[in-house]
């Protein structure tokens, strides 16, 4: 399992990861879509946000490696802003290759990309 060193392991503050440790021993946690509500509460919206602007600063449009990136975070993420970079795709693959649909990321996140830091 690749390791994105630099990569923030969570949300400052709280307890939202962005990252994991160590591969799952069970098993790799496979990524679903998951339907984010517009009653989410802010702390949720405000991890998805810099979660969002992590990917951007160390990936930008370029493909990367899901590695230790927290399956959870990605779900949130997936299928909109995170899709597939690759044909087949495993979503239940630490190598598995994605990429930030950008237009849509800016669409759902637009403090993401403006450095504010603020919820989306």
């Amino acid at each position: 399992m690749l390791k994105h060193r630099g990569f923030p392991g969570r949300l400052p503050g709280t307890d939202y990861q962005f990252t994991i440790r160590r591969a799952n021993p069970k098993g790799v946690t496979p990524l679903t879509v998951r339907e984010r509500y517009h009653d989410r509460r802010p702390s949720d919206r405000r991890a998805d946000t810099a979660f969002v602007r992590a990917l951007w600063e160390n990936f930008g449009d370029a493909p990367f490696e899901r590695g230790n990136l927290d399956a959870g975070r990605l779900s949130w993420l997936f299928g909109r802003e995170v899709v597939p970079a690759e044909d087949p795709f495993d979503p239940a693959s630490y190598d598995a290759v994605l990429v930030l649909n950008v237009d849509a990321a800016r669409a759902s996140f637009p403090k993401a990309f403006d450095g504010s830091g603020d919820e989306g």
